[in-house]
C-alpha cells in the first residue's frame, strides 16, 4: 500500500546573503544605529551629581534601594502609575505610527533590527560581499572557512557580551562594578545576567536574524489590524513595472526606455537587487507581505538601478494601497485625516500630557496616614476618647529632611508623639510614626475627621494635608 510522508509542520531555514547597497535609507539606518548604540552604551558611564548620599550616575536601576534614578528624577516604587502611563504611551505611539507609516519601528528602531544589522556589518567586513560568503559558504571546511567563520563568531560573542555586561551596568555603579566584576568580586546573579543576555543576543542576531521577526514577534502577526488603504508602506508599482507584457531583462532592443515601453515591457529589468539587499529575503515585487519590515533597503536598490539605466525613480517607495490603485498616483503623503489616527493621537497629547504633568508637580514628599482601627477608640480613667495613628513618610529627595507633623482642628496638647514633633527622614528612605489624638469626650461626638499636617522643615510650600476619621460611637 503506498504511503505519503506527512507534511512537515517546520521550514528549513535557508540562509540569507544580503547585498550591500548605498542610499537615504540606508543611511538613515546607520544614524539610527549609531544613536542607539551611542545611547545605549554610554549612559551607564554618564556621571551625573546629586546629593551626597546619592548615586553619581545619570541612569541607575538601584533595585536593592528600591528607586531608579533617571538623570535629576528619582523614581520609586511609589510611582507605579508613571509605568502605567509609559505602557500606555508606548502602545499607543505603535499603533499610531503604525497606522501612518506602517513597520517603520520595526525597520529603523528594534534592538532585533539595530543589532543584527551590526552581526551582518560584521559578518561582510570578515568574509566580504555576497558573492563571496555565498562561496565560503558552500565550500568545504578549510583553513580559510575555519579562520573567517570562526572569527566572525567571534566578534559576535564580543559584541553579545558588551551588550549584555552594560545592561548589568545599569543595576550598579558602573566603575565599581565593572571591577568587581573582572576581579570576579561581582554578585553571582551579575554574572548569570550576563551569561544568559550573551547567549540569547547571540543566536537572536548572530543566528536566528530574519526568523525572530517571522516567528518569534507578535507585531508581525497582528500589524495587519493597524493598516488602513492609506497606510504607507514599502511598495512595488505593479502597472509601471510589469507594463503589459510583463518586466524584461534590459537585453538589445529592451534597454531605453522607450523602446521598452513600446513593446509594452514595464519599467522592472528583473535584476532583483532588492531581494538581494532584503535583511528577510522576500521579494517585494509579489506585494504586501507579513515579512516585510518596511526597511526601505529595497527603494535604495531599485533607486539605483534606475538612476544607472536613466529610468525614473520610485518603482519601489513608500506608497498606500489606495494611492496605487488610483488611476492617476498621486504624490505619496502621510494621511493623518481618519478618526483612527486622529483618535491615536489626541490618547498620545492627553497621556503624555499628564505623564509631564505628575513629573512636574510631583514633590519629594510621599505621606499616608492609617487608623490604627484595634480598637477604634478607647475611652481614657480622665474621661478623654484616644484614637491611634500611623503616619507613613517617604522622602522622595535626594538630601535628608526634616518633618513637622502638626494636627489641625484640634488644641495643640491632644496630639501625643511621644514628646517630639520633629523626625529625620534619610533621602530615599521611609519611616512610620506612631501617634494618638486625645479629646474630650464633647469634642469627640462633634469632631467627625481630624487633618494631619506633615511640612519640610526646609520646604514649608510642601506640606501635605492628611485627611482621616476621629472615632467616638461615629462607627456605631
Amino acid at each position: 500500500m503506498p504511503t505519503t510522508d506527512a507534511p512537515s509542520l517546520y521550514q528549513k531555514r535557508i540562509p540569507i546573503f544580503t547585498r550591500s547597497v548605498k542610499g537615504k535609507f540606508r543611511a538613515f539606518k546607520w544614524a539610527m544605529m549609531a544613536l542607539a548604540y551611542g545611547v545605549y552604551f554610554g549612559l551607564p558611564w554618564l556621571p551625573w551629581q546629586r546629593g551626597h548620599e546619592a548615586a553619581s550616575q545619570a541612569v541607575l536601576f538601584d533595585l536593592p534601594g528600591r528607586k531608579f534614578y533617571l538623570f535629576d528624577l528619582v523614581v520609586y516604587p511609589q510611582d507605579i502609575f508613571w509605568l502605567s502611563l509609559l505602557l500606555f504611551i508606548a502602545g499607543a505611539l505603535l499603533f499610531f505610527a503604525t497606522g501612518l507609516i506602517g513597520r517603520a519601528f520595526c525597520g529603523y528602531f528594534c534592538f532585533q533590527t539595530l543589532w543584527t544589522d551590526a552581526f551582518i556589518a560584521i559578518e561582510k567586513l570578515i568574509q566580504g560581499e555576497r558573492p563571496a560568503r555565498q562561496r565560503l559558504y558552500k565550500q568545504s571546511w578549510n583553513g580559510e572557512k575555519i579562520g573567517k567563520i570562526g572569527l566572525t563568531h567571534l566578534l559576535w560573542l564580543a559584541i553579545a557580551f558588551w551588550t549584555a555586561f552594560t545592561f548589568v551596568l545599569y543595576y550598579g555603579h558602573a566603575p565599581d562594578l565593572t571591577v568587581q566584576f573582572f576581579s570576579g568580586k561581582a554578585p553571582s546573579v551579575a554574572y548569570f545576567t550576563t551569561l544568559i543576555l550573551t547567549l540569547t543576543t547571540y543566536v537572536a542576531a548572530g543566528w536566528a536574524r530574519e526568523q525572530v521577526c517571522l516567528y518569534m514577534c507578535p507585531y508581525a502577526r497582528f500589524q495587519g489590524v493597524m493598516y488602513d488603504p492609506e497606510t504607507l508602506a514599502v511598495a512595488y508599482d505593479n502597472r509601471r513595472g510589469e507594463g503589459a507584457t510583463g518586466r524584461a531583462i534590459p537585453r538589445a532592443g529592451l534597454r531605453p526606455l522607450e523602446e521598452r515601453q513600446a513593446k509594452g515591457h514595464g519599467d522592472c529589468i528583473d535584476c532583483k537587487l532588492c531581494v538581494q539587499v532584503c535583511p528577510t529575503g522576500i521579494d517585494i515585487r509579489n506585494g504586501m507581505q507579513y515579512q516585510c519590515i518596511a526597511c526601505g533597503l529595497c527603494i535604495d536598490a531599485c533607486n539605483n538601478m534606475m538612476d544607472s539605466m536613466g529610468y525614473p525613480r520610485g518603482l519601489i517607495r513608500y506608497d498606500s494601497e489606495a494611492n496605487l490603485a488610483a488611476e492617476v498616483p498621486s504624490k505619496p503623503r502621510l494621511h493623518w485625516k481618519s478618526p483612527k489616527i486622529i483618535g491615536w493621537g489626541l490618547a498620545l497629547v492627553i497621556m503624555s500630557g499628564a505623564l509631564i504633568s505628575s513629573i512636574g508637580h510631583r514633590t519629594s514628599l510621599d505621606a499616608a496616614v492609617q487608623q490604627v482601627r484595634q480598637p477604634l477608640f478607647v475611652m481614657l480613667s480622665d474621661g478623654q476618647i484616644r484614637n491611634r495613628y500611623q503616619v507613613r513618610i517617604t522622602n522622595k529627595g535626594v538630601e535628608d529632611e526634616i518633618y513637622i507633623i502638626t494636627a489641625k482642628g484640634v488644641p495643640d496638647a491632644a496630639l501625643d508623639m511621644g514628646n517630639f514633633r520633629e523626625v529625620k527622614v534619610h533621602a530615599g528612605k521611609s519611616l512610620i510614626v506612631q501617634a494618638s489624638v486625645k479629646l474630650p469626650q464633647e469634642m469627640a461626638e462633634r469632631l467627625k475627621n481630624i487633618e494631619f499636617v506633615v511640612t519640610p522643615k526646609s520646604q514649608p510650600a510642601q506640606a501635605v494635608t492628611l485627611v482621616t476619621r476621629f472615632d467616638y460611637k461615629h462607627g456605631e
